[in-house]
């Protein structure tokens, strides 16, 4: 402004006395002024502003100020951004970061106002606002501190001034509080006013909202001049950095910036002396006005936009930062219209997976459970993690070789892995979680819906399902006449009838028809003796003969009797094929003979009690399962609490091997179990699909880092190389050999049975064949001496020569 010389009237008021607000910029206006800024409150505000609306003359505010009602302020104009947007953009941020529950602690009733957008929220996105005010003229929030701590309250927003919330941060590390559970958003737009060094490596999340664009040059230089200019001047309060201009100072320094060039652009203006008590306006004050809402202005606060209605600040953009161990920094930007858009540079930020743990201590919370953890046998006494071995164990040394942390393994106090009571109360580890116990649990700890609400997950390490633990049941033993086996009882007796069917079919048809009778002695074509074959015990023979696969001597000649053989020799075929083809599986594989075979085996009956360990996810599965199968085992096992349900998996296992009992369990530990012990065994598939995965409290940053690492291991092979490592047992043989094996005695033995029988029968058959035939000689004989003694000798040639022809078939 060449020639022009800006001259400024600095009063010193109480700002809660609106008289003498009046009193003094009545005052300045009779000296004549172009603009009058300030005050600060709004119990003086008002007063000044009637003055300014009556005499015409501009009133620029820099700090908030909730609007009239009625919108008459037409000599008003506030630098300060808009009173709905900072609650717009604080209301994107917490969406950002997916808040389900939060803190709103404020200072004074005006903190309400400002976030009437934020409190409006949680009909539309399932939001919990708890709403805490701080202690009016007490700076000691420690006790509300504390009740914040003890409830769990972990999103926090103060909205406080930037001096109030240096001592809130003070307050917030003695309590404790200053960790990487908890998230603290601040409103003040001074949030990098602050000291913010003790804070840097507490891994505390802390968002706050920035007007001043430091990458702006004209903001670096202005605020360079500020520092020097300030390190001379009286020094600062504990907690704020020493020469940083506020964001109050550099609204007033564009709002004086502003008015400097609208006064030069105003050709001919000239500023008179106004009396409050004539009410006598000034008469550029309108033409003053429009320049300000016509024109857009560059400050160090951004973009100035003024609206042509009210005079507020629209169009402006905010700075989101964010503190980061190397200070803080600017990880997106909010614009009053176009919303939040991130930083490119932050984007992937999170995708090293060594950042922000290494030289971190983790508390690890386990478990006792083979082979996962187990307390290592030593003959010198261990100390620390090295007591304790395991697939968890070798899990969690490469996790920390990845990420670079370290940790201290704790045992869970109650020994149990979580569980939720009627109550709604939780124990074991996840309740170790809950409480910021232990920051992870590293663990066979099965990943369920009810858990994730409570806790976070990684990525599953292991994928398994629920299954059942039995004892290996008893093989049956091969009788000697298994060889029987491949046919059912029924087959066999119907074979038998049929092939004696067949047999006296042929018998009667071999004797109807004419083609199956011959003469015995073709050399003597006039014989008139003919002779048949298929007597009955030839076609019995020509049965047997057919279905032994043999054949015999005897051979149809007839048409029909050919029918009737050739249809007996394809039943044969099919039912020797079948026997023969289902003979092998008999005989080479050995049976199991289980009294279950699934769970659906389990529910039908109630002989063989069966449970899961208390208060596991495999209880939690069966207990919230709408299957009916599941719904009827659950039942079951409710009604026996006190039998059915046991308090851990080696107490199972006892009554497994000791009784008859089922245990449904994890299929990992079963495969595990059964490796080392070759009595018991997996019955059935599995019943469901889950994994285990490392849990986390809510929001803790671990948690993607963990995942990460996880799927680096398995892309790997080591966390199979893990389990092989500790899943690996001595050795059980092998049960379900599919080879066929050698037969003993013991299989096919009874065939040697038969064979004796039918060798024994042949001989008492032979010796009765004798006796028979010795007997009928003798009456032969007895015959012929009697005959010889008779007169008649033609007679007993006749007599002799029908004897020869006794036992001939003939006709």
């Amino acid at each position: 402004m060449p020639n022009s010389t800006l001259t400024y009237d600095i009063q010193r008021i109480n700002i809660f006395d609106g008289f003498e607000a009046s009193r003094r910029v009545c005052d300045q206006l009779a000296l004549g002024v172009v603009a009058v800024f300030g005050p600060s409150h709004s119990s003086s505000v008002s007063a000044v502003q009637s003055i300014c609306n009556a005499l015409e003359v501009p009133h620029i505010q820099t700090r908030w100020k909730h609007p009239s009602v009625n919108n008459k302020d037409t000599f008003f104009i506030n630098l300060y951004p808009e009173y709905t947007a900072i609650a717009r953009a604080i209301l994107d941020v917490v969406t950002f970061f997916k808040w389900k529950k939060l803190t709103v602690i404020y200072e004074d009733s005006t903190g309400l106002m400002r976030m009437q957008e934020l409190i409006k929220a949680p009909a539309k996105l399932n939001l919990k606002i708890k709403i805490r005010q701080l202690t009016p003229g007490n700076q000691d929030a420690r006790p509300l501190l504390k009740e914040l701590k003890k409830d769990k309250e972990f999103f926090i927003i103060f909205d406080c001034s930037y001096r109030m919330a240096s001592e809130l941060l003070m307050q917030l590390s003695s309590m404790g509080m200053m960790t990487e559970y908890y998230h603290f958003f601040f409103t003040t737009l001074d949030l990098f006013a602050l000291d913010l060094e003790p804070y840097r490596y507490s891994g505390v999340n802390m968002t706050g909202l920035r007007l001043l664009n430091f990458d702006d040059p004209l903001v670096a230089s202005t605020m360079n001049k500020w520092a020097m200019d300030r390190m001379q001047g009286p020094k600062q309060d504990k907690g704020l950095i020493e020469g940083v201009m506020t964001t109050d100072a550099a609204l007033m320094y564009d709002a004086v910036y502003m008015v400097a060039i609208a006064a030069q652009r105003a050709t001919q203006m000239t500023v008179s002396s106004l009396q409050c008590h004539r009410h006598k306006p000034w008469r550029f004050g309108p033409r003053f006005m429009n320049l300000f809402k016509e024109a857009q202005w560059n400050g160090l606060t951004g973009r100035i936009v003024l609206s042509k209605t009210d005079g507020l600040r629209k169009d402006f953009d905010l700075d989101v930062i964010s503190l980061q161990e190397d200070g803080t920094a600017r990880v997106a930007i909010w614009n009053s219209y176009k919303g939040m858009t991130l930083i490119e540079s932050n984007r992937d930020k999170n995708s090293n997976v060594t950042d922000s743990l290494a030289n971190r201590t983790l508390i690890v919370t386990t478990i006792l459970e083979n082979p996962y953890v187990m307390v290592r046998k030593s003959d010198k006494e261990l100390v620390g993690n090295d007591r304790y071995e395991g697939y968890c164990m070798d899990l969690l040394k490469e996790l920390s070789n990845i990420l670079g942390f370290t940790y201290e393994v704790r045992l869970v106090g109650d020994g149990k892995y979580g569980a939720q009571n009627d109550k709604g109360e939780w124990n074991g580890m996840v309740r170790e979680l809950i409480e910021h116990v232990a920051d992870l649990a590293v663990a066979p700890l099965t990943i369920t819906y009810v858990r994730e609400k409570v806790i976070d997950f990684s990525k599953p390490f292991m994928t398994l399902g629920i299954s059942i633990l039995y004892r290996k049941p008893n093989g049956t033993n091969p009788g000697v006449f298994s060889f029987l086996n491949p046919l059912s009882p029924d087959i066999w007796m119907y074979v038998l009838l049929a092939c004696t069917g067949v047999s006296c079919v042929l018998f009667v048809i071999a004797r109807f028809t004419p083609y199956e009778w011959y003469n015995p002695h073709p050399c003597n074509p006039s014989s008139t003796l003919v002779q048949n074959n298929f007597t009955l015990l030839n076609s019995f023979w020509f049965g047997i003969g057919a279905l032994m696969r043999q054949g015999s001597e005897l051979m149809p000649k007839a048409l029909s009797t050919r029918i009737v053989g050739g249809i007996w020799w394809f039943f044969t075929l099919i039912i020797i094929s079948s026997y023969t083809a289902n003979l092998a599986a008999f005989l080479t594989v050995e049976r199991m003979d289980a009294p279950i075979d699934s769970a659906d085996d389990l529910a039908k009956q109630s002989r063989i009690e069966y449970g899961a360990v208390r208060d596991g996810s495999t209880m939690t599965f069966f207990k919230k399962s709408k299957i009916s199968t599941y719904e009827k085992m659950w039942a079951f096992m409710s009604s026996r609490k006190n039998t059915a349900l046991v308090k851990n998996n080696k107490e199972g296992i006892t009554r497994v091997l000791t009784t008859d009992y089922a245990m449904l369990m994890e299929s990992t530990s079963i495969e595990y179990i059964s490796q080392r012990n070759c009595n018991l065994t997996q019955i059935g598939g599995l019943i469901d699909s889950k994994g285990y995965g490392v849990g986390t409290p809510i929001g803790s940053p671990y948690r993607d880092k963990v995942t990460i690492a996880i799927l680096q291991l398995q892309e790997e092979g080591k966390l199979h190389m893990m389990k092989e490592k500790w899943w690996r047992g001595n050795g059980c043989p092998e049960e379900d050999n599919k080879e066929a094996s050698a037969l003993g005695v013991e299989n096919i033995g009874g065939i040697f049975i038969v064979l004796a029988a039918g060798l024994v029968l042949s001989v008492f058959v032979a010796i009765g064949e004798f006796i028979y035939k010795a007997r009928r000689n003798a009456d032969i004989e007895e015959f012929q001496r009697r005959g010889s003694t008779s007169s008649s000798g033609s007679s007993l040639s006749n007599d002799l020569e029908s004897g020869r022809l006794l036992g001939d078939d003939t006709e």
